[in-house]
């Protein structure tokens, strides 16, 4: 009976181990609202400090364009709502404009933090992101 209980025990852990996310590297979801638009300005104005890193964070979906493609980006306001900062992110896999929360919902996203060069401007971008409304 022990025995049974200890595997059974064992075999729990192994499981949850299993289901363990990745690490985050820059979580903005634990700061204040102060804090996550002065980490976003330093993320979109010194990108090479954050290449690579796992970034997560909650903000308002929006949508934009530049001149050759579509961006979905999180918005997140600073302390007083006047001003707002965010990161375009690519969502893993493949899916359609209508499958994207609407413009203004409450989203968080996960991604890789990546740049990109268009018309000499670098753009900053969560890569394989995974999105929760």
């Amino acid at each position: 009976m022990k025995k049974t209980a200890f595997l059974s025990v064992l075999l729990a852990l192994i499981l949850l181990a299993g289901c363990a996310s990745e690490p985050v590297d820059v979580d903005l979801t634990k700061l204040s609202s102060t804090f996550v638009y002065s980490e976003v300005y330093n993320m979109v104005t010194d990108p090479g400090d954050y290449i690579g890193k796992t970034v997560k964070m909650d903000g308002t979906m929006n949508r934009y364009t530049t001149t050759t493609r579509e961006l979905y980006a999180c918005l997140v306001l600073d302390a007083t709502a006047c001003c707002t900062q965010g990161i375009a992110f690519e969502w893993a896999g493949e899916h359609a404009p209508s499958e994207y929360p609407p413009q203004g919902a409450m989203i968080t996203v996960v991604g890789t933090f990546a740049t990109f060069e268009e018309d000499g401007i670098t753009y900053c971008y969560l890569a394989n992101a995974e999105l929760k409304r």
